[in-house]
């Protein structure tokens, strides 16, 4: 009941300033709302990185061309490429834990189709590409083995280039133009989105790995391959298979370096989060700071309230107030005042991420942890910089109090 009783005289002293208590609570409630708001955007950012690196595809394995060096010094990954269709050959025959293998040769051009033109990138593909990537077909049908082999002029639209050199026009049987050479279109992919680096997964035409290399590339070398182990459990084992067997292909010796690079989805995730995550900190660490910052708000307040109430206080003790029943009292006001503007920042919060992600298109992951700490944050600040004015009133002695004016 002394606890019921305390609080009720808490608030009605803060209800007595409601434009002052409103102001001082102002710090915590922007405090509270700015860490649950910036390590909400932090953890939708890393929530959205990893669902486009699903995207690329389950237990992935990306070989890249190694690296070059010149004077002892390194050229940086793919300027020494040896990766060739043999390779991948050699991959697709001998490997034992991998599901699908693909080469990629990359070459950007302008394409032409219905009178429409458009810039994309042009990768040449095999068969497994698809499943690697588990990336369906929209309409149509993909090439085979037989196309790859013929170094066919077939060609899969992504749903960007589709849109943009066939609107409104099934493309399937149309012909486009590449570099003066034509491609008949046979299938229409899925939308895919963008990928972890920005990129639009759909702004893309695949066509046979053989025929983009020799009627487009002019270089003997391919661009990367990808593959993907049978299971999760599998794809380190895979990984390090995939580096013997390109290991015997190139004919590199025991201490000798690998020409190429091996990258898992687990490592290309990693990397990519690996920002976000020291972003999130940051963010959070500064918009934990205007906590602080409404904490010292708090004290400030509470000091002046303690300077008014002078003669109140020595008045309570006069009459058998205990000096804990007084420091409770101001330590009650401050906590008050840090929940309710703890209450509000978290109101505040949630609307604040339904704007970014709504009008704004940032998404914002707001979870219960997040808001539990902020709260009890805010309490936390509440108590500290609450406790030395408190316990400056009451220490104050009852004759000095009554005698102020």
């Amino acid at each position: 009941m002394k606890w019921l009783k305390l609080l009720k005289v808490a608030l009605k002293s803060l209800m007595k300033n409601r434009m002052r208590s409103l102001l001082t609570s102002l710090g915590i409630i922007i405090g509270v709302s700015a860490v649950i708001v910036m390590v909400g955007v932090g953890e939708g950012s890393q929530a959205r990185i990893k669902n486009q690196i699903a995207s690329l595809g389950s237990n992935l394995i990306i070989i890249f061309p190694g690296a070059s060096r010149s004077g002892g010094v390194s050229q940086g990954s793919g300027t020494f490429n040896h990766l060739t269709l043999d390779d991948v050959d050699k991959l697709t025959r001998e490997a034992t834990l991998v599901a699908g293998v693909s080469p990629v040769v990359q070459v950007r051009s302008q394409v032409i189709g219905d009178g429409n033109n458009w810039n994309t990138s042009i990768n040449g593909v095999g068969v497994d590409y698809l499943t690697i990537r588990e990336w369906p077909l929209e309409s149509g049908d993909f090439f085979t083995d037989r196309d790859i082999r013929n170094k066919s002029k077939v060609a899969v639209l992504g749903k960007v280039v589709a849109n943009n050199l066939f609107p409104g026009v099934d493309p399937i049987g149309k012909e486009i133009r590449v570099r003066n050479t034509p491609f008949k279109v046979i299938g229409v992919l899925s939308p895919k989105g963008q990928s972890a680096t920005g990129m639009d997964q759909d702004d893309v035409v695949l066509a046979p790995s053989t025929t983009v290399l020799y009627r487009l590339s002019g270089w003997r070398f391919i661009s990367m391959i990808m593959a993907n182990a049978k299971s999760l459990n599998q794809l380190l084992p895979a990984q390090e298979e995939l580096r013997t067997l390109l290991r015997e292909s190139h004919r590199l010796n025991p201490g000798m370096d690998d020409d190429f690079t091996i990258r898992n989805q687990a490592d290309i995730s990693e990397a990519a989060t690996q920002v976000s995550v020291i972003l999130t900190l940051l963010l959070g660490s500064i918009a934990g700071v205007s906590l602080v910052v409404g904490g010292i708000g708090i004290m400030n307040i509470m000091f002046v309230s303690v300077t008014e109430r002078t003669r109140e206080i020595g008045i309570r003790i006069a009459v058998g107030a205990h000096s804990r029943d007084v420091l409770t009292q101001f330590l009650m006001e401050a906590v008050v005042l840090s929940l309710v503007g703890g209450v509000i920042g978290i109101l505040l919060a949630f609307l604040a991420a339904f704007v970014l992600s709504r009008f704004f298109g940032i998404y914002t992951l707001v979870n219960v942890q997040t808001v539990i700490l902020a709260f009890l944050f805010s309490a936390a600040i509440g108590i500290f910089f609450g406790f030395y004015p408190a316990r400056k009133a009451a220490a104050l002695n009852p004759i000095d109090a009554l005698r102020y004016e």
